[in-house]
């Protein structure tokens, strides 16, 4: 216990420097997703709270962030207004959370282990692209809407490109100044410069960025109106009573079949976006930790049924905050942990504060994180690696930015799969010559997949002719294989074909 206190003292300075980012990018980004949601706004800020207090400690993972989720948030619209009131959509929530500490128990989080690198490389790249897409507008002044999570909030990649180009010919000046200022701020916060100066070390860029922003607002309010910035561009959250805002879960229409339907809806997909999202922080983690999945659905059910109890949102590992807490400098559990307590804070004590803070400022944020996301030397790295990695990484990026997060995710997957299986099956068998001598060598497995590559490879065996082989390296051969291979030894000698079985039983078949 005593070694644990010391590890997350050790790394406390860099924690705490990382939770004000993510609080900054978490707090208008939770009231977003209840936005999309058709809930009401405090519902997202307590699913962030739960998300920051309970689930960092519950989960296994020292770098997820969790909060709900807008890849979630056409399924929350559908179902509140399917069931017909928010508190009988909660039910369903407490339910899906019992069922995610089943899942968790079943050891359902195994499932984690067969994402292709390149699908979750592919999903970090294409949210980075969102990002960057979703975002400009907040930083030209042309959008006011808190979209800009990991999906397009039942919006379509046309209609969001058009917004874009819309963006950048609706600038409103003081908010490009702003967002233009502060992404050079986070810049030059980023170089070895800065990181030699101890004192300047210790001030997160992002919070910089914020004191910029506000800083300039007051400053033009007050002496140039015209460049001031509109409350319509600044974050907006209601001052309202954060006790009023607590709503239990309908308890009287747990005998409606809707209510289960609708919780194993949401159980199984906050489930895999959680798988994925954890799979793609273990990736970004500098210490290269790996959080155990089933432990995390565990963690998350927890969540969901807590956040339910009190009228939250449903509850997931969120790639976006989780790459800024990582982007920061986040080391432990413990950043998410104070985010978590500030989202809290901020809805008790600060919310006249907080709507100082210029939408552009938290959109310089998102830029840099999008940035780092989708990096063009990314796309370079997949293109050297060969067509078996790079087309899945591109295909999932397109998937995604052309559907949304999770179609697109299953469309990368396919073809992850598809390619892999390709590489298998190429890789099973292979045939070399030399003059007229002939290897034929099973590297591993070979299943009647690829009992047409064998009759290809049969076929190419000259006459007068010797064979070798060769199945010592195959731990198993499927019958067709074996058939095949005998069906062959028959009609070798009138092709005048000396062949030499080396770790087959093939005579048994015949």
């Amino acid at each position: 216990m005593s070694s644990n206190i010391h590890y997350y003292i050790h790394y406390l300075r860099n924690d705490l420097s990382a939770s004000i980012v993510v609080f900054l990018v978490a707090l208008p980004l939770c009231l977003g997703v209840a936005l999309a949601s058709g809930a009401p706004l405090f519902s997202g800020i307590i699913a962030g709270i739960v998300g920051g207090i309970v689930v960092s400690w519950a989960s296994g993972s020292q770098l997820s962030v969790s909060g709900p989720a807008a890849g979630l948030t056409v399924i929350d619209s559908n179902a509140i207004e399917t069931l017909g009131s928010y508190s009988g959509f909660l039910l369903s929530l407490v339910i899906a959370g019992c069922l995610q500490i089943i899942f968790g128990s079943l050891k359902a989080g195994l499932i984690g282990a067969f994402f292709p690198t390149s699908v979750i490389k592919g999903m970090l790249a294409a949210i980075g692209l969102i990002l960057l897409i979703k975002q400009i507008p907040h930083a030209t002044g042309y959008d006011i809407s808190y979209e800009g999570d990991e999906s397009y909030m039942q919006e379509n990649a046309e209609s969001s490109i058009f917004e874009l180009l819309q963006a950048l010919n609706g600038i409103t000046p003081a908010v490009m100044l702003v967002s233009v200022v502060a992404l050079l701020i986070l810049i030059v916060w980023d170089t070895k410069f800065i990181k030699r100066i101890n004192i300047l070390r210790m001030v997160p860029g992002p919070l910089m960025a914020v004191v910029w922003g506000v800083s300039y607002n007051y400053w033009a309010l007050q002496y140039v109106p015209e460049w001031a910035i509109g409350s319509k561009h600044l974050v907006t959250l209601p001052e309202l009573s954060f006790i009023d805002q607590l709503q239990l879960p309908n308890f009287n229409l747990f005998t409606n079949p809707k209510i289960y339907s609708i919780a194993l809806s949401l159980a199984i997909i906050a489930s895999l976006e959680t798988l994925l999202s954890l799979e793609a922080v273990d990736k970004l983690d500098p210490q290269k930790r790996i959080a155990p999945t089933n432990r995390e659905l565990k963690a998350q059910g927890f969540g969901n049924i807590i956040s339910g109890m009190l009228g939250g949102l449903p509850i997931t590992a969120v790639i976006v905050r989780s790459s800024a807490n990582i982007n920061a400098g986040g080391q432990t559990r413990v950043s998410s942990f104070i985010h978590g307590v500030l989202l809290l804070l901020s809805i008790l004590f600060c919310a006249s504060l907080l709507n100082t803070i210029p939408i552009a400022c938290l959109a310089a944020i998102l830029l840099q994180t999008a940035y780092k996301l989708a990096k063009p030397k990314l796309f370079i790295e997949f293109y050297r690696k060969g067509w078996n990695q790079f087309l899945p990484f591109v295909i999932t990026v397109l998937a995604i930015l052309i559907t949304d997060l999770l179609m697109g995710i299953a469309i990368g997957l396919v073809s992850g799969f598809f390619f892999v299986l390709k590489a298998n099956f190429h890789s099973a068998i292979t045939l070399t010559r030399h003059g007229s001598h002939y290897l034929l060598r099973m590297h591993k497995d070979v299943s009647f997949l690829n009992k047409a590559l064998l009759r290809k490879y049969l076929r190419e065996i000259s006459d007068e002719s010797e064979l070798i082989i060769d199945g010592n390296k195959a731990q198993f051969i499927d019958h067709d294989i074996l058939e095949t291979i005998s069906d062959f030894l028959l009609v070798a000698p009138s092709r005048s074909i000396t062949v030499e079985i080396q770790g087959l039983k093939v005579d048994s078949i015949t």
